[in-house]
């Protein structure tokens, strides 16, 4: 039996901010989900054609898959030990050699594989994040963020889920707290707040793509406008994907604007400024504007209410207005 001393699991919204929060509170630094989040300027929005799931567009309302592990070891100073494998077996060796050290460890899996995940939330997604901090013979110890309780799973199916083939493909990454590195002592929330308010304005803003940040926002609702022209089961299938990606596929659109108004609502107590709380407020009014599209859009979709594409196009703007609005703010800090 092996097992991390005095890990305490925390529920979270969403896996990745939500291992991030867990990991450097256990190892004595303690930061809330949504100050991982936010100290990640993981706040993204993103149309893109090239790469397709299930024969559409990608559209991603967060930074990729490990750059808010990335960030926080580069905005907070924090050494990880990053490793990916060619042989399944010798990367399950390794986690056990970490794991009988005592340390927890974070992994990125595919969810369809992990069988204590309910059959209704499996899908194909190989960057779900979790950690393992111990082990009892051939069952593994799983603090997995977006469960309420701790909870376990079987070698075999651990092994299958991290080296699970695809897009975004984990190889078997696993990371951990490097055991060399002096420990950060605590957090000059001063410095590192406006560094990463910085960073995320500048995806936001001034991305010099059109299909990035807020003007990524208004070219998907020109691409809405332009379904005139095609018929009604290819809409259907339009509108559903774009609900999909926004609500589904990790904590989604709408859930990602109101885990970053919980960071700006946080940075504004610790730095006693009332334009972060001001955009806080903003940002969980876009929240809520994306949830709007998210509930008409799903009905349009299904026949459940008069398909409107113009209606949805002036949702979408107004999820930009309150988006620009939010970084216009925030350009004083």
């Amino acid at each position: 039996m092996s097992e991390s001393v005095g890990f305490a699991h925390r529920q979270s919204a969403h896996c990745e901010s939500g291992v991030a929060s867990s990991m450097l509170s256990h190892y004595g630094l303690p930061i809330s989900e949504p100050m991982a989040f936010g100290l990640a300027a993981a706040l993204t929005f993103a149309y893109i054609p090239f790469v397709k799931m299930a024969g559409m567009p990608l559209i991603a309302y967060r930074m990729p898959p490990g750059a808010i592990i990335k960030a926080m070891q580069k905005r907070l100073n924090v050494r990880m030990v990053r490793q990916r494998f060619r042989d399944p077996e010798t990367g399950m060796r390794a986690l056990d050699e970490q794991l009988a050290q005592g340390r927890i460890v974070g992994l990125q899996t595919c969810i369809y594989w992990l069988p204590y995940v309910p059959d209704s939330f499996r899908f194909h997604f190989n960057a779900h994040n979790l950690i393992v901090y111990g082990r009892e013979g051939d069952d593994y110890l799983i603090s997995d963020p977006i469960f309420e309780t701790t909870t376990r799973c079987a070698r075999d199916a651990l092994l299958k889920a991290r080296f699970a083939k695809g897009d975004l493909a984990a190889k078997g990454l696993m990371y951990y707290a490097d055991p060399q590195a002096n420990r950060v002592a605590h957090i000059d929330y001063a410095t590192v707040i406006p560094q990463a308010v910085r960073a995320n304005l500048r995806i936001m803003r001034k991305a010099p793509l059109p299909v990035i940040g807020v003007k990524g926002i208004r070219y998907l609702a020109r691409r809405v406008m332009q379904l005139h022209r095609a018929p009604q089961a290819q809409i259907s299938l339009y509108l559903t994907h774009i609900v999909r990606m926004q609500e589904e596929i990790g904590t989604g659109g709408a859930g990602f604007r109101f885990i970053y108004a919980s960071f700006l609502q946080e940075a504004a107590n610790l730095l006693d400024s009332p334009l972060l709380a001001e955009a806080s407020r903003k940002m969980t009014d876009a929240g809520d504007e994306w949830r709007r599209f998210a509930l008409h859009a799903t009905k349009m979709s299904r026949g459940r209410q008069p398909l409107d594409l113009d209606a949805l196009s002036v949702v979408l703007n107004r999820c930009a207005d309150y988006e620009a609005h939010v970084w216009d703010l925030l350009k004083a800090v």
